[in-house]
């Protein structure tokens, strides 16, 4: 019996991965990531609105950054996993305008008794340039140089921030309580390359500033208007 469960539990987890890497590596077309702007604005401004999101909204002007991920998949049967797609954007310290977007993944297996699902809104608030400068490589894993922590919620939050980067989540427009200590995050280069049109890389659109994409504008837009107040 035992044996039976040690296998059921090894076959479950390798259906789990593969089909998490099928979804992140699957080809997509420019609608796609399109698609994933909009929805990422959409998720922008209901934490915008969200009143157990104070802390978020009165210290988004200090931001050095961005992660947006509309839906982060939790799953799992004795081992868990969490996968998505996600945008990042930062401000431009002299104008005050954020950046087009750029492409990663997040993901992480863990081990835990986790039966069922659960997908998550994700705002990653990025507090230090030193996240931001290591977020322009290729491959990240939170923890060890660049800390995270889950970010202060509730009305009138407050909180003494050491940490490179607050994560804020929601279930169902809940807080979620997510922890991302020892996610991956990796940059979709086929996802940048497609978006403006030929290969780039995170410097080009973050620093260089040297492709653009119209779809941006409406979550550009609403990043800066609500950083301003």
């Amino acid at each position: 019996m035992k044996k039976i469960r040690s296998q059921l539990v090894k076959t479950m987890t390798m259906v789990f991965i593969g089909l998490l890497i099928i979804s992140l590596t699957s080809p997509v077309s420019a609608s796609d990531q399109q698609a994933l702007v909009d929805r990422a604005r959409i998720t922008f401004e209901s934490f915008m609105a969200d009143p157990n999101m104070t802390w978020l909204q009165e210290n988004l002007h200090t931001a050095k950054g961005l992660v947006i991920v509309p839906s982060l998949l939790k799953a799992g049967f004795i081992f868990g996993g969490s996968g998505g797609s996600g945008v990042l954007i930062v401000p431009d310290a002299k104008t005050g305008n954020w950046s087009e977007p750029a492409f990663y993944t997040i993901g992480s297996v863990t081990f835990g008794l986790q039966i069922g699902g659960e997908a998550a809104e994700v705002i990653m608030y990025v507090r230090t340039q030193k996240a931001v400068d290591r977020m322009l490589t290729s491959r990240l894993k939170f923890g060890g140089d660049t800390s995270i922590s889950v970010g202060p919620v509730g009305a009138g939050a407050k909180a003494n921030v050491v940490a490179d980067i607050l994560s804020f989540s929601r279930s169902k427009g809940a807080f979620a309580g997510l922890s991302l200590e020892g996610a991956v995050v990796s940059v979709r280069d086929k996802w940048n390359s497609n978006y403006y049109g030929k290969p780039v890389s995170p410097v080009d659109i973050l620093v260089k500033n040297a492709v653009s994409n119209p779809g941006s504008a409406e979550l550009r837009e609403a990043v800066a208007k609500a950083a301003k107040k």
